[in-house]
């Protein structure tokens, strides 16, 4: 009988095949057969085999060695192979494939005259000209013609690859040691079997159990029987959505309970935990916001933790409520798996099964901590942690303080964004504590001598200074210092003399001193009170020559008149 090529595509599978080759030699019966031989050399590379017919085949070594790379047979060793004849005479032989076609023909005996349409389960593991390669998980080999396949074109084949499937057997051809088998036969008969039965079960309101056949990141599919249903990862616990793939593998043996069937997609869906109670509400009449719970952290991701109750309700716990440390950069910093923790209920919504806790709030604040250990006036060292334009902010352990940019430095002209950089080291002293308000003021000037100290220990009240106008308020002007670095106030009251229109810019004026604040870096003159000054120096001489004048006048009169006597 001859063959045609689509029917040869069909009887043999193995990708690699010649073809043409297999073809023009179809009607002789010693073609693709299996036969017992006898191995008489095997090299690094190859094994020769006697097939028993005076001819010899020819396979690779890797034919015959296991999985770790160990030969299997010997030289002068019996061996199963199947024979092909190469178009210019030769054999062809493969122990691999004998063994393949070996398990097919067992199988084509063991169905016997009773297998249309039964179901076999297997996965895509290659394709050739004429369809796919389907392999049971007992090794045995099926060929879906592509007409059968139900699968779509526009697939790469590393999706379809490896894809698990369901096959009705539809045809069985023991010569050519091959069985068809038509994944649309299956979807097709699947289909109204899976609507009927689906329906029963769901109106039934029972509990089936079944076995896990594929695992999804969207959930469970789920077979009982001949239906297969999906079971959601929300539907797996009261937790929330948990991951498949964490608590099943396939092949479990798991209890389900049907929820809803959709005709459309033919769905069944199905559910774990409606086999149990709900917690939640169990729990919304016993927790409220201010509870303070025992709980074991039960998962950690990037934005926080899941913590469990022990009743199959979970709480979240967020990486904001953990710790009042801002440092805290990940939960695996404070956290981690399997901790039991006392936390602070903060939320609880039964209805939208949500319960948020916190760490933190059973922590003393960073504030109130900083109370305990700290006081206004203490000197501390701290890191410049933030720099803005009005100043910085250092932090002083868990606490920023601010450091204004007129309390860093007594030169009014400078500015923390000029002098420090992010992470240096300051010493500050604690001005103020805002408790109401947890806020914290720092001072580095009073650390340091202030100009107008350096500028006491050279003068003293009422000495005459000078100095150039620097600038002219409503209230009075500024001169700068002759040769210091500090400026001085003569308010207007003390101008003295001098017109105050009369005054401008640049202006040389001459005042004495008349008061220093050190705290506030202040420096008085007074142009009025020089002039007292030096009218009282005037005066004092004018008196001092008075004194002088009358002292000689009376000592010559007494002088004269103890002559005349």
């Amino acid at each position: 009988m001859k063959i045609s090529p689509e029917k040869l595509y069909e009887m043999f599978p193995d990708e690699g095949e010649d073809f043409a080759t297999m073809f023009s030699h179809s009607e002789q019966s010693e073609d693709n057969v299996l036969k017992e031989g006898k191995i008489v050399k095997i090299d690094n590379e190859n094994v020769m085999v006697d097939v028993q017919d005076k001819k010899e085949g020819r396979m690779s070594i890797d034919e015959i060695k296991d999985s770790e790379g160990n030969l299997l047979f010997k030289e002068g060793d019996n061996i199963l192979v199947h024979i092909t004849k190469l178009s210019k005479g030769g054999l062809k032989v493969s122990y691999k494939k004998a063994l393949k076609y070996e398990k097919i023909i067992n199988e084509i005996k063991a169905l016997g005259k009773d297998y249309k349409d039964k179901v076999i389960e297997g996965v895509i593991r290659g394709k050739n000209k004429g369809g796919y390669i389907v392999e049971s998980s007992s090794g045995v080999e099926y060929f879906m013609p592509r007409h059968y396949a139900a699968l779509s074109r526009d697939k790469e084949d590393s999706k379809i690859f490896g894809k698990a499937i369901k096959a009705c057997i539809v045809d069985i051809r023991p010569d050519g040691n091959s069985i068809v088998i038509s994944r649309k036969r299956y979807l097709e008969t699947h289909a109204a079997t899976q609507k009927e039965n689906a329906k029963k079960m769901l109106e039934s309101g029972l509990a089936y159990e079944g076995v896990v056949k594929n695992i999804a990141k969207f959930g469970l599919f789920v077979e009982i029987g001949s239906v297969e249903g999906l079971v959601h990862f929300t539907e797996i616990s009261y937790k929330g959505p948990v991951n498949p793939a964490k608590h099943y593998k396939v092949g479990d043996k798991v209890q389900v309970k049907p929820l809803e069937y959709n005709e459309e997609k033919n769905r069944l869906s199905l559910s774990i935990r409606a086999l149990f109670d709900d917690p939640w509400k169990e729990i919304k009449d016993e927790i409220k916001v201010g509870y303070v719970i025992r709980v074991v952290v039960s998962n950690l991701e990037t934005y926080g933790a899941f913590v469990d109750l022990g009743n199959d309700v979970e709480g979240f716990l967020h990486i904001s409520e953990m710790s009042w440390d801002k440092n805290i950069k990940q939960p695996s910093d404070c956290l981690k798996v399997g901790d039991e923790i006392n936390v602070e209920v903060i939320e609880i919504d039964p209805s939208n099964r949500k319960l948020r806790v916190s760490l933190k709030k059973l922590q003393d604040k960073p504030f109130t901590q900083f109370m305990k250990m700290h006081k206004i006036g203490d000197v501390i060292q701290g890191k410049i942690a933030t720099i803005t334009s009005f100043g910085a902010f250092v932090n002083l352990g868990h606490v920023d303080g601010l450091l204004h940019n007129e309390d860093a430095f007594w030169d009014k002209t400078k500015k923390c964004a000029d002098e420090f950089k992010v992470g240096d080291s300051v010493e500050v002293k604690i001005e103020k504590i805002d408790t109401a308000n947890e806020k914290i003021s720092l001072n580095r000037r009073y650390l340091t001598e202030s100009p107008s100290e350096q500028f006491a220990k050279k003068y003293a009240i009422d000495d005459e200074i000078s100095g150039k106008v620097i600038d002219i308020k409503d209230f009075g002007i500024f001169i700068k210092v002759d040769n210091e670095e500090i400026d001085a106030l003569i308010r207007n009251e003390d101008l003295g003399n001098i017109t105050r229109d009369s005054i401008k810019i640049g202006d040389v004026i001459k005042g004495a001193l008349a008061h220093i604040d050190k705290k506030a870096n202040r420096v008085r003159l007074s142009v009025r009170r020089l002039q007292k000054k030096k009218e009282r120096q005037e005066l004092n001489e004018y008196n001092s020559d008075e004194k002088i004048t009358l002292g000689d006048t009376l000592g010559d009169a007494f002088k004269s008149f103890n002559k005349q006597q």
